[in-house]
C-alpha cells in the first residue's frame, strides 16, 4: 500500500484546532493524530477526529445531488445531475429575487466547518447578490462581549504557559472531555511543577473530578462568585493597586462597588460555604502564576456576559497579567489580522442590507415580523455547514417554517440531516480531506493549512465549488468566484502579511504568539 502522511488540521468548531498527521492514499485516509511537532497539539488529538476516516468513508455519506419528490421532512428524494441540480436552486433563486427582491434569500451558516474559505465564502455569494445577512449569535456572543469588555481585544498568555503555571483555574469549561491538548498542558505543570488545579463548574464533569478542588457553584452564579473573591482581594490586601492604577479603569470605583459582595452574600447565591470562599480567595490572592483558562460554558447564562467580565476582571485586580503562568486566557482571534475580503467579498458589503439572526431562524421563517427587522418574508435559502433544525433555539418553530411549501431550500450536507430531510434540493458536500483550506485557532496561535488529501467521495462537491457554479447562473461577479480554494487562501496569507501558501504548507502551520509584553499586557 502506498501511502503518504501529510499535514492538515481538524476542521470542528473547537478551540483547539489541532493540528493532525493524516495517513492517506489518492482514495482514502487511513490513519489520523495530532502533529507530534506542533507544540500545542503536541500528539494529542481527541477521539472523535481520531476516527475520522469512518466519518469520511461512512456508507451513510450523501453521494449525488438529489431533488425532493414527496412531502418535506420525508426520504422522498430521487438523484439528479449537479447541472440540473444547480440549475434548479439559480432559477428558483432568480423567481424569488424578481417576485420579492433580494432580501428574500437568505443564504444560512455556521461552524460545520472552521475553514476560512469554506465556511465563510458563503458570505462572498451573500453580499455580491444583496441576499439577507446572518447575525452569527448561536455560541459565543454573550462570552465575547464578556471578555472584550473586561481585556479590550482576543488575546491573552500563551496557552502554553500554562505547563509553568503553578495554579490552573479552569472556569466555564470541560476541557477533559472537550479540549485535550488543554489537559496536557496541565497535566505538564502538575507534574513538573506539583501544579495545582481548580476547577469551577455546576457540574461535577471529568475535568472537576481530577481536579485538586472543585468549587460546584449553583448554575448562573459565577458572577457572584467572582465578585466575592474581588471582594477578599481588597480586603485582604491581594488587590495590586499599583498594577491596576496603570492599568485599569476606575479601580477605586470597583472597591467601592465590591465592598457589599460578602462571603457571607456569596455563600447564600452559589451554595459554596463561607470557608471555601475564603479559602479559594487565599490561593488565587497568594499565587502570583495563576492561569485562568475560561470557557463558552458562561454562554450558558443569560448573565454570562457580566459573568465572564468579572471572573477575567479576577487577573487584573491582582496583576496576575504580570506574570509566566499567569493572566487570564479565552481566545486569540484577534492575534490573526485576517484580510477576508477575498474570502468574504467584503469589499461590495451593503451596510444598509437587513442582518437576520440566525438564532432565531424559527421566528423568522414562521413570519415574525420583528425577527424580520419589519422587511419581506424569506423565500429561498442555501444551508451549508450547519443543521439547524437542531442546532438552532425552539426547534418546533424552525420545523414549521421549513414545512411552509413557501420556502425553498438547498442543503449543500455530507449527510441525510434533519435538516437536509427538508430540503428541496440536497448537495452532497465534502470533508475537510477532500478539499483545501486554512484554519485559524481560538484555543492557541498557529495559523494551519489543510490540504485536499484524497478525491472526493462519490460526486462531492466543497463549498467553494457549490458558490462558484450558482454564481455563474446567477450573474454574480466577484474575482473570489474566478480563483481556486489555493489562490483565494495564498492571496489571504499575503495580504495579512503572513507570507505564501507555498511556506506554509512546506512547514504545515506558523506560529503567531505575540510576545510576551504583548500578550501580558505590560506595554498597556
Amino acid at each position: 500500500m502506498d501511502t503518504n502522511v501529510s499535514i492538515s488540521a481538524c476542521p470542528h468548531d473547537c478551540p483547539s484546532t489541532c493540528a493532525l498527521e493524516v495517513t492517506h492514499d489518492k482514495q482514502k485516509i487511513y490513519k489520523v493524530k495530532g502533529a507530534e511537532k506542533n507544540t500545542y497539539t503536541s500528539g494529542v488529538v481527541c477521539a472523535k477526529v481520531s476516527r475520522y476516516s469512518e466519518r469520511t468513508h461512512h456508507p451513510d455519506r450523501l453521494l449525488k445531488p438529489m431533488i425532493n419528490c414527496g412531502n418535506k421532512g420525508t426520504k422522498s428524494f430521487k438523484e439528479i445531475s449537479w447541472n440540473d441540480a444547480l440549475d434548479r436552486v439559480a432559477d428558483n433563486f432568480i423567481s424569488i429575487e424578481q417576485k420579492y427582491g433580494s432580501e428574500a434569500i437568505w443564504p444560512y451558516y455556521y461552524a460545520g466547518t472552521m475553514g476560512l474559505v469554506q465556511r465563510d465564502g458563503i458570505n462572498r455569494l451573500r453580499h455580491v447578490m444583496r441576499y439577507s445577512g446572518e447575525h452569527t449569535t448561536i455560541c459565543n456572543t454573550i462570552t465575547d462581549s464578556g471578555y472584550k469588555a473586561g481585556v479590550g481585544k482576543f488575546i491573552g498568555p500563551d496557552p502554553r504557559e500554562m505547563a509553568v503555571a503553578d495554579v490552573i483555574l479552569v472556569w466555564g469549561s470541560n476541557p477533559a472531555s472537550t479540549q485535550v491538548n488543554v489537559m496536557k498542558h496541565i497535566q505538564k505543570a502538575r507534574k513538573e511543577r506539583n501544579a495545582k488545579l481548580l476547577v469551577v463548574d455546576p457540574y461535577l464533569n471529568r475535568t472537576a473530578k481530577v481536579a485538586d478542588i472543585h468549587y460546584p457553584v449553583r448554575p448562573g452564579t459565577d458572577g457572584a462568585l467572582a465578585c466575592s473573591l474581588i471582594h477578599i482581594m481588597f480586603r485582604d490586601g491581594y488587590a495590586d493597586r499599583d498594577y491596576m492604577s496603570k492599568y485599569s479603569d476606575d479601580p477605586i470605583g470597583l472597591e467601592k462597588h465590591v465592598s457589599k459582595f460578602t462571603p457571607k452574600w456569596a455563600s447564600e447565591i452559589t451554595g459554596l460555604s463561607i470557608q471555601m470562599i475564603e479559602d479559594f480567595a487565599k490561593i488565587f490572592g497568594q499565587t502570583k502564576r495563576l492561569y485562568t483558562r475560561l470557557g463558552y460554558g458562561f454562554a450558558r447564562q443569560r448573565n454570562g456576559a457580566s459573568a465572564m467580565h468579572a471572573v477575567v476582571s479576577l487577573s487584573t485586580v491582582c496583576g496576575k497579567w504580570q506574570y509566566e503562568g499567569g493572566g487570564a486566557f479565552y481566545k486569540n482571534a484577534d492575534i490573526y489580522k485576517m484580510d477576508k475580503t477575498l474570502i468574504e467579498g467584503l469589499d461590495v458589503l451593503d451596510t444598509n442590507i437587513r442582518m437576520l439572526d440566525q438564532s432565531r431562524i424559527g421566528s423568522i421563517l414562521t413570519g415574525d415580523k420583528e425577527a424580520l427587522e419589519n422587511g419581506q418574508n424569506v423565500y429561498g435559502m442555501i444551508i451549508q455547514n450547519t443543521n439547524p433544525l437542531i442546532v438552532a433555539p425552539e426547534s418546533s418553530g424552525v420545523g414549521k417554517g421549513f414545512r411552509s411549501e413557501d420556502l425553498f431550500v438547498c442543503v449543500h450536507e455530507q449527510f441525510m440531516t434533519e435538516t437536509a430531510k427538508y430540503a428541496d434540493i440536497i448537495l452532497p458536500a465534502t470533508t475537510f480531506v477532500e478539499h483545501d483550506d486554512i484554519y485559524i485557532a481560538g484555543g492557541h496561535q498557529h495559523i494551519t493549512f489543510g490540504p485536499k488529501l484524497i478525491n472526493p467521495i462519490g460526486e462531492a462537491k466543497s463549498n467553494h465549488y457549490v458558490l462558484q457554479e450558482l454564481a455563474k447562473r446567477l450573474g454574480a461577479k466577484h474575482k473570489g468566484f474566478e480563483m481556486t480554494e489555493r489562490e483565494i487562501i495564498d492571496w489571504t496569507l499575503k495580504s495579512s502579511n503572513h507570507g505564501s501558501l507555498i511556506n506554509l504548507e512546506k512547514n504545515g502551520w506558523k506560529d503567531l504568539q505575540p510576545d510576551f509584553n504583548s500578550s501580558h499586557f505590560i506595554n498597556g
